[in-house]
């Protein structure tokens, strides 16, 4: 099964916050878990697209880009949307199934926005879903903490499913890209 990475607004000045928005929770982490699961696409093969959201830094200079202490894989794929779903208006879709991708393990920012829309979408349009538990985050809400809206989150995405495609969450450590689908069908 032809699988991939996907690593949605992973951006400089979203993960570590500005004058008007916090750095997303446990930024560390994020960045090291990111990393780790880079360096076993890369090992596997897989290949690695990524997304930025244009709102970011007014979609220009050094808080737009990649979050420097990712590390960027020269051949990496990279996707500008403008709205929260990753899909919409862009040309991800299509190039996932032009390159027949079955299975997409998803990681970046914002849990409750972008990897949410992302990740359900996903599942409707035909892909299995690795959600990486631990590679994903996002900031403090009026009504929940960051911590409470990822275990939420993790919750709620594991199972997830459109009859066909369905999501799953796993960690980092895990063996991200030997699905585990198939033993919940």
């Amino acid at each position: 099964m032809k699988q991939a990475l996907l690593i949605i607004d992973a951006q400089q000045e979203l993960i570590e916050g500005n004058e008007k928005e916090k750095a997303v929770f446990n930024k560390e982490t994020l960045i090291r878990n990111i990393n780790l699961v880079i360096g076993k696409a890369r090992k596997s093969d897989i290949p690695i697209m990524f997304v930025r959201d244009l709102d970011v830094a007014e979609g220009k200079g050094t808080g737009f880009e990649i979050h420097n202490g990712i590390s960027v894989p020269k051949e990496a794929k990279v996707f500008d949307k403008k709205a929260t779903n990753c899909f919409h208006g862009t040309e991800l879709l299509t190039h996932i199934q032009s390159h027949d991708i079955k299975h997409v393990v998803v990681m970046g920012c914002s849990t409750q926005h972008c990897i949410d829309s992302a990740v359900r979408t996903a599942t409707i349009s035909g892909l299995d879903v690795t959600l990486v538990g631990d590679g994903h985050s996002t900031a403090d809400s009026d009504v929940l903490s960051a911590e409470q809206i990822i275990k939420h989150h993790n919750q709620t995405l594991h199972g997830h499913y459109n009859v066909e495609h369905f999501s799953v969450v796993r960690n980092s450590e895990e063996d991200l890209f030997q699905p585990t689908h198939d033993s919940y069908r």
